[in-house]
């Protein structure tokens, strides 16, 4: 049984003011690429079963620049969209709701075709995924590139847990961790891991 990698995509100049950042298309910022770069030695070498993206450009980038081979880009990858919140920072939010949690309330409604994500809704989108790559862990790793709070999610859901459940794996830019199994039970084998 191989192992499921789960990539964040480098620094961003919305990640690194702590903005919501779903469907702006930010590009990394020369920090980031650098951070990108630097994933190389943890990722290349292995022989993927399957290498997925978000289709974001943050993403793809960073799965280049890491020299993942391969990569096909998934929409079911792209970020949690934060509707009427993005852009904001979490602090501006409590400013008028001051007991606002993602994690639990989700997010107001955005521009058209943003209408914004609840926990369940995210969760279900990662349960897509999962579904999909699963099975292919039985040939081999598989990596997936994408955003913090999705993989947070899926991490949940892969973990058997609610996709509120996400809100307890704090995940930086431009990190791998690694799902394994032990027992044949999913588990966390490392978390966060920069080179």
């Amino acid at each position: 049984m191989g192992d499921l990698l789960l990539v964040r995509h480098g620094e961003t100049e919305w990640s690194r003011s702590g903005q919501h950042t779903s469907w702006t298309d930010l590009p990394l910022t020369g920090q980031g690429e650098e951070q990108a770069k630097s994933l190389a030695p943890l990722l290349t070498g292995r022989t993927y079963a399957r290498a997925l993206s978000s289709p974001l450009g943050r993403a793809l980038r960073t799965a280049e620049l890491a020299g993942i081979p391969g990569v096909e880009p998934d929409p079911d990858l792209h970020e949690w969209d934060y509707g009427g919140y993005e852009g904001i920072t979490t602090a501006e939010i409590h400013r008028t709701r001051p007991d606002w949690d993602l994690w639990t309330d989700g997010v107001p409604p955005g521009p058209e075709g943003h209408p914004g994500e609840s926990p369940a809704r995210i969760g279900a989108r990662a349960d897509r995924v999962l579904a999909r790559v699963v099975p292919a862990l039985a040939e081999g790793d598989v990596v997936l590139v994408a955003h913090a709070h999705f993989l947070r999610v899926l991490t949940a859901r892969r973990l058997g847990l609610p996709p509120a459940d996400g809100r307890l794996f704090q995940l930086a830019t431009a990190t791998v961790s690694r799902l394994s199994t032990e027992h044949g039970h999913p588990v966390i084998a490392e978390w966060n891991v920069r080179p």
